[in-house]
């Protein structure tokens, strides 16, 4: 059944927002996020302090796609006023081990014991505080904060042996501000 879907967004004070075709950037006191949106059919505009998303004929996909187009943006306008948080914890038992950020590369010595470093790559724009055994990352861009919180717990994690024992990683402990 086909019928006229309208999504609004009100725009907050203190946030700007521009539409160029498929691209929409939202600027705040934090900074600047934007993105690109495959959209089809969708209509995506700015009228006076809001943002409508719609289409006069849709179906059950075009509503899905309303719906994310609509969590995104909402998400964007959301990281330029506040930076999404994400809080680690380092834990280890035998190993004391050394994390570090040199760049945008992930350094993680002595894991496990184990005499080689363990390496990878943060996506660009994301801060990341160590202090001791505890790590925030913060992020305009929710994605990327998320995409970095899970680069560090997948490096340290552990294989082909006993997680019961072996407990030693390190672990998302709160994440945009939820505990976990």
């Amino acid at each position: 059944m086909k019928k006229e879907l309208l999504q609004t967004i009100e725009i907050p004070k203190g946030v700007e927002v521009e539409i160029n075709g498929i691209e929409v950037s939202v600027k705040g006191k934090e900074g600047e996020n934007k993105r690109a949106f495959k959209r089809g059919k969708i209509i995506l505009e700015k009228k006076d302090n809001k943002i409508l998303i719609g289409y006069k004929k849709s179906t059950r996909n075009e509503k899905k796609m309303i719906n994310t187009i609509k969590a995104h943006i909402n998400n964007m306008i959301k990281g330029v006023q506040k930076k999404f948080e994400y809080n680690l914890k380092a834990c280890f038992s035998h190993f004391p081990m050394n994390v570090k950020v040199e760049g945008t590369k992930l350094i993680i010595k002595n894991f496990l014991g184990e005499k080689i470093d363990r390496k990878a790559d943060l996506p660009e724009g994301v801060d990341v505080k160590i202090e001791k055994d505890l790590i925030t990352i913060s992020s305009i861009d929710k994605e990327k904060a998320g995409e970095a919180a899970a680069t560090f717990e997948k490096v340290t994690k552990i294989r082909d042996r006993d997680r019961r024992i072996f407990q030693d990683g390190i672990f998302i402990t709160s994440k945009a501000g939820r505990e976990i």
